[in-house]
């Protein structure tokens, strides 16, 4: 039986057409990750693998709603889940955008006693520090040494205009 978990909403400064075309490209993943990382992860528009501590793990994006919803899944993953990212319309600001991410994962007992509620924890922190980011802050807890100089939480691809 699937382990469902549903992260926190937040308003993202946004409209949601922007933040879709953030997120419905795989490669644009790539650009956040520190460059000796980098060497290990293959992108395309539809996927994204990595070795990860040895194993090879990868995502894939099944299904798009244009500005509204992106579904993925495992590719390659040592357990079976889904991840779904949904971009509403945040009550009548057409610029502004409730952002929330579902995960349905095959978790084990002992993998769900062990992770179930440090994935939510994880799905809390990434919609709170999209929102941070939608903003122009920097999200609680990152270190910015870890981006590029002169890195612009507000301008990564997608989010310009």
């Amino acid at each position: 039986m699937a382990t469902e978990i549903k992260s926190k909403h937040a308003t993202v400064s946004k409209p949601p057409y922007q933040l879709y075309m953030a997120f419905v490209d795989m490669r644009n993943f790539v650009q956040f990750l520190p460059e000796d990382k980098k060497k290990d992860v293959t992108a395309d528009y539809d996927s994204i693998k990595a070795t990860v501590q040895g194993f090879p793990v990868g995502i894939r994006i099944s299904d798009r709603i244009p500005y509204s919803r992106i579904d993925f899944e495992d590719d390659g993953a040592p357990f079976k889940f889904s991840i779904s990212m949904h971009f509403d319309a945040a009550g009548s600001d057409p610029y502004k955008t409730d952002f929330h991410i579902e995960v349905s994962a095959e978790l084990n007992f002992m993998m769900k006693m062990m992770l179930g509620s440090k994935l939510k924890d994880a799905l809390d922190k990434m919609v709170d520090a999209l929102a941070a980011m939608s903003e122009g802050r920097m999200p609680e807890g990152v270190d910015p040494s870890m981006f590029p100089d002169g890195f612009d939480p507000s301008k990564f691809s997608g989010f310009n205009s």
